[in-house]
């Protein structure tokens, strides 16, 4: 076991995708630390050029030798752990509270912000004016059309902006992207179709909603980490015969404080998870357990 004290709290951090033993930290501070923990407890490398507290990182997936990283001054920075300096700045304009690569991609940055949108950066086109910008998606928009497919929501042309604090991928189907945060609602968006609106909501939780993470077993199904205190396990209706019906599959609420994080194994048994909250607690536990609970 390997512990490392920091000045400030840690708001996210990262494994490495290129060294088994390394660990990136997202600081209070405005810095980024990488820790081995192979060597001592000082960080082998220390960044600082965010200008408020950084939010989220996440390593690119698909290349393993780049990361990115989001932060409360509006910007999202592109990282090589070999650099002394950031390659990239992605201005955001907002507080932005994720940031991730696209597990399907090395060059598709997608982020979640304060000012209630989802973006999508592809590094592989212009930088021009629009600083690799592809996509700006409103997320408090309602489905554009009353569908058997899409009836919630449908009834009216918006919900009220709010403030979006997590996102993520579908690990199979390379589109599909899942969105949550201060309204309670979980979206998720297909962004072939950037215009279309979300093409299901998932309500259920009674406070914000801090994390999200798409099962890496299953397609259809997805976990989140909420204030209200639980862990709920969702599918969004894909696998059945009514796409568009997603519902509650479950819930954990062993914690007594703000859940602030939630994650998949990925070996062994499909069912395994992780969550952690304000309680100082973490707590591993089987989706399956609470499923029809």
């Amino acid at each position: 076991m390997a512990y490392f004290d920091t000045q400030d709290s840690l708001y996210d951090l990262a494994w490495s995708e290129a060294n088994e033993n390394q660990v990136i930290t997202a600081c209070g501070d405005g810095s980024i630390k990488l820790f081995d923990i192979s060597l001592s407890q000082f960080p082998v490398r220390n960044w600082q050029e965010h200008g408020r507290e950084v939010y989220s990182v996440h390593w690119n997936l698909v290349s393993k030798d780049t990361f990115v990283s989001s932060s409360w001054d509006g910007t999202i920075k592109l990282w090589s752990p070999e650099r002394p300096d950031s390659i990239l700045t992605l201005p955001t304009h907002s507080c932005t509270y994720s940031s991730a690569f696209s597990p399907h991609s090395p060059s598709i940055i997608s982020s979640v912000s304060s000012d209630s949108h989802l973006r999508l950066f592809d590094l592989r086109t212009p930088a021009s004016a629009s600083n690799h910008l592809t996509s700006l998606i409103p997320i408090h928009g309602a489905p554009l059309t009353s569908t058997p497919a899409a009836p919630i929501g449908s009834n009216r042309s918006t919900f009220p902006p709010s403030e979006c604090l997590t996102h993520d991928w579908n690990k199979y189907r390379s589109t599909i992207i899942a969105t949550a945060g201060v309204d309670q609602i979980i979206r998720i968006f297909d962004i072939r179709n950037p215009r279309a609106g979300p093409v299901a909501l998932l309500q259920g939780h009674d406070y914000a909603v801090r994390k999200l993470a798409w099962s890496p077993h299953l397609s259809d199904t997805l976990l989140s980490a909420s204030y209200d205190m639980t862990c709920r396990v969702w599918t969004d209706g894909t696998m059945g015969n009514a796409p568009g019906q997603g519902r509650e599959l479950g819930r954990m609420n062993r914690h007594t404080e703000f859940v602030t994080g939630v994650d998949w194994c990925l070996f062994g048994s499909e069912g395994w998870c992780a969550s952690t909250a304000w309680d100082e607690r973490l707590l591993v536990w089987d989706v399956r357990s609470v499923m029809g609970a």
